[in-house]
């Protein structure tokens, strides 16, 4: 198979003799829209809720530190993700990347720990509403105690809220590419004016002090671990400007852009973390949130520090973070799981797109149900899967960086021997240095005493995830088994593989 500087589009009649169009994204997405996508999807809830239990971790230079660092590096996959937009500007992201460099069974791989990733974080945003109430409403959400899960107490009420948040966001994403696009750019600028207005009312309240970040690491850990123990989780705090690629199919512009949206993503998205982490630190001694042990220890701070106006500025914010959140990565696994489909190495149903909205609205309504369930779970018990899903997505970090790697040839003899793409060195090394760097987040995942090692119930859910996804895999076996290599090269990435 060849590749050429710009790659075909799907052919004008399908493997099954239909209109292509009746398979294929419309072309609605402006560059400002896929931006939010990856931002709000990147941001999410994290930097409004999270930034006590991060400052427990590392301390207030040791948070910022690592979060920089982590944005810095994921820049650099995020090089290996704009060359595989720019050769393959197609919807599948990771599972069509790991499809062109090692065939249709790693695709797969690639692709289910990718789809239990994104339907995670999907749950995991439908769960921060629900917090956000405890704090805020508490008699909202406080009635119908049903059980309590790893000392979670499950109430109907809390159920309710999330679940309501996630049948809406279908129900937007079933409406078309543009509506969501659309909405999720707002959301993101309600997001960015919120940590603003928050961080500037706390640096110049009376009782702000920059004396309250001492000290500026976690003293029962060295500097060296506090800023690795927040590294490690870069993965996660960033996992959103891959979504990017897995809406190309509907890019209205040149998939080129796609690294300085990727980019620009992630220094809002670092900057967005460090705004949050600074202002709660100079609102309170960060050392006496952490011993308090609030159920929201950033929203304690906003409401001594600056009232109702504070906490309501907060509460929207927020909001805005959740949305994004939840909308961003319907969008990611909605079209990772229509490229499934459509390839027929998932069942062809989720490769349908609905007759009016054009989009994968039977992906969209399976993710829906799926996530409805994780609610009943609580919050506790859905933190240990998505902490085991991080796995997934360096995984698919992975496979994208040694694809990338694939595409490029140190030199012109090796180019025309190996069909390579285009000669670069240079790009050829961005592409290895995003091959350690994948590998890396995976050791620190996986090492044992390492800080970001995962959790015991992590990893049961992991094996559980695995077992499932080997069980799905064995029964439909002989079906993938069958898949032409040149099937695969049209309905993946619109070439035949002559």
């Amino acid at each position: 198979m060849k590749l050429k500087d710009n790659v075909s589009p799907l052919p004008q009649e399908n493997l099954e003799g239909k209109n292509s169009e009746n398979n294929q994204l419309q072309k609605t997405l402006k560059p400002k829209w896929v931006w939010a996508i990856a931002l709000g999807s990147a941001v999410g809830w994290g930097a409004f809720v999270q930034p006590v239990q991060w400052l427990g971790t590392a301390g207030p230079l040791g948070v910022i530190l690592g979060m920089t660092l982590g944005a810095l590096l994921m820049m650099v996959i995020g090089f290996c993700y704009g060359y595989l937009i720019q050769t393959f500007p197609f919807t599948g992201g990771g599972f069509t990347y790991a499809y062109y460099g090692f065939g249709k069974y790693h695709a797969y791989v690639c692709g289910w720990f990718l789809a239990l990733a994104y339907a995670c974080i999907i749950a995991l945003n439908a769960s921060a509403l629900g917090l956000m109430f405890r704090f805020l409403l508490p008699e909202l959400v406080s009635w119908g105690y049903m059980y309590s899960v790893a000392g979670w107490e499950v109430y109907a009420g809390e159920v309710l809220i999330s679940c309501i948040a996630i049948i809406v966001f279908a129900i937007f994403n079933i409406r078309g590419a543009s509506f969501s696009g659309s909405m999720q750019y707002w959301f993101v600028v309600v997001l960015i004016l919120g940590a603003l207005a928050i961080s500037i009312g706390i640096f110049f309240s009376s009782s702000s002090s920059l004396s309250f970040s001492q000290p500026l690491f976690n003293t029962n850990i060295t500097s060296f671990e506090a800023i690795f123990s927040i590294l490690a989780i870069a993965p996660w705090a960033y996992i959103g400007f891959d979504n990017v690629p897995q809406a190309a199919e509907e890019f209205n512009f040149k998939p080129k852009k796609a690294f300085a949206l990727i980019a620009f993503s992630l220094i809002c998205a670092s900057l967005v973390y460090s705004l949050m982490v600074f202002a709660t630190t100079i609102a309170s001694p960060w050392q006496d949130l952490v011993n308090a042990q609030h159920q929201w220890g950033t929203g304690e701070v906003v409401r001594n520090t600056l009232g109702i106006t504070g906490v309501s500025i907060l509460a929207i914010a927020l909001s805005a973070g959740i949305f994004t959140g939840l909308n961003g990565f319907y969008v990611a696994t909605s079209r990772l799981l229509f490229a499934m489909g459509r390839s027929q190495i998932f069942p062809s149903a989720f490769g349908k797109l609905h007759h009016k909205y054009k989009t994968p609205n039977i992906s969209i309504m399976f993710i829906c149900l799926l996530c409805l369930i994780s609610p009943f779970f609580g919050r506790e018990a859905l933190n240990w899967i998505v902490d085991m899903s991080s796995i997934g997505v360096t995984v698919a970090f992975l496979y994208c960086c040694l694809a990338s790697y694939k595409i490029f040839a140190w030199n012109k003899k090796e180019s025309l021997a190996k069909n390579k793409f285009q000669i670069s060195p240079k790009k050829k090394i961005i592409s290895v240095l995003g091959v350690f760097i994948s590998v890396g987040f995976i050791l620190l995942l996986i090492v044992p005493g390492s800080p970001g090692a995962l959790a015991f119930p992590s990893w049961i859910a992991m094996i559980v995830w695995i077992l499932i996804g080997f069980t799905f895999f064995q029964v439909n076996r002989k079906k993938i088994s069958q898949l032409t290599k040149e099937e695969l090269d049209m309905r993946i990435i619109g070439k035949d593989s002559k």
